[in-house]
């Protein structure tokens, strides 16, 4: 789910501080506002060393201004949720979890999260801006509770697992999008298999209590630095996954995101959730414009609000992301574009400050993703 297209704007004293705060200045971090929170944007090595250290070893990102909404159980609440989160919740296994979409009831994106079910309750972990807002449309039809004095930290990248079976062996097993509940530190924790960086890896929820002592335990392995929100950034936008309030937004639909493989495959020919009128008809007659993926083929970093333009100068589309790849050593960038014009290998203009710069449509996602199966 979130991570940064973060602000350098001077901190402000309502900015909230996750637990990790002092531990992050410890290290030596930049720290910004970052959805409501101040947080580390940098640490002292670079985003770019950052980036490529979680590509080829493993990462240490704070999480912690994410949300965990717990879900308990009544007689009709898997009813009730996936109408608000049209995934095929009921056939989920335990410990299993997906990626979801809550929408509106006019079926616009409220915000994309991943629910984890469990035997008599669900976990759905949210994005940091949205979490105040989700919980409460959540407790309009379900019994929905916030954790409250929780820490999440995610360790990703092809190391993790090692340093995983350190820390927590039985944690190790798990593959790619599954979860279970363990003891680290001797504490009550969750642990997933999942990550928003295209890489193996784990997050983690534990009491707030013992996330300096988990960081620094975690930072005596040679194969785990702490990465901030700018190589988060750059890592999420190479795995093609959106970054909420940017890629998608309360103005989009699953349609228009090209978000339509999250819906639950009964959900496309059926409904049965909110909005279903309007994406069904999307579904069934098209949208006017979709998100894409594009290639700069030249040095210039088309960042969001940048204007798409035809091989005629019209305006076709906007830049929602974009960042230079460190791993594949040119730009790259994500926006929405007119559907008649959104065919794989069309070469585009992008107005990047005045001047007009080649790009190309090109499939997402960027770099091979690499989560660990089983």
């Amino acid at each position: 789910m979130s991570s940064s297209n973060a602000s350098a704007v001077a901190p402000s004293e309502d900015l909230k501080q996750t637990p990790l705060h002092e531990w992050h200045k410890k290290q030596g971090a930049r720290m910004v506002p970052f959805a409501g929170y101040e947080m580390p944007v940098q640490y002292p090595s670079g985003i770019i060393t950052e980036h490529n250290h979680t590509r080829e070893k493993a990462g240490l990102f704070d999480i912690s201004h994410m949300g965990v909404v717990k879900i308990t159980e009544d007689p009709d609440y898997i009813w009730v949720l996936e109408r608000l989160i049209p995934i095929d919740i009921k056939e989920m296994t335990i410990g299993q979890m997906r990626y979801g979409l809550l929408l509106s009831e006019e079926g616009c994106i409220l915000d994309d999260l991943i629910v984890t079910k469990f035997e008599k309750y669900f976990l759905i972990v949210v994005n940091a801006g949205c979490k105040d807002q989700d919980h409460e449309y959540m407790e309009r039809f379900l019994r929905a509770e916030l954790f409250e004095e929780t820490a999440l930290l995610a360790l990703q990248g092809p190391k993790a697992r090692q340093v995983m079976k350190k820390i927590c062996e039985p944690a190790s097993n798990l593959s790619f999008m599954t979860m279970g509940q363990y003891q680290i530190l001797g504490q009550d924790a969750y642990v997933s298999c999942s990550g928003y960086t295209g890489e193996d890896g784990f997050e983690i929820i534990i009491p707030a209590s013992i996330a300096e002592e988990l960081a620094d335990l975690l930072l005596t392995f040679e194969e785990v630095k702490p990465i901030g929100l700018g190589a988060r950034d750059s890592l999420r936008l190479e795995a093609g996954l959106c970054l909420y309030g940017h890629d998608i937004d309360a103005t989009k639909t699953p349609v228009t995101a090209s978000l339509t493989w999250s819906l639950g495959k009964r959900r496309r020919t059926g409904g049965d959730f909110v909005g279903d009128e309007l994406i069904l008809e999307q579904l069934n007659n098209g949208v006017p414009s979709k998100r894409v993926g594009l290639k700069g083929l030249g040095k210039a970093i088309a960042r969001e609000g940048a204007k798409i333009l035809s091989d005629k100068g019209q305006e076709i589309g906007i830049i929602t992301s974009g960042v230079p790849s460190p791993t594949l050593g040119y730009p790259i960038a994500m926006g929405y574009i007119n559907t008649d014009q959104s065919t794989i290998g069309t070469q585009v203009q992008i107005d990047i400050r005045g001047q007009n710069h080649p790009f190309e449509i090109i499939k997402m996602p960027f770099v091979q993703q690499n989560y660990y199966r089983g």
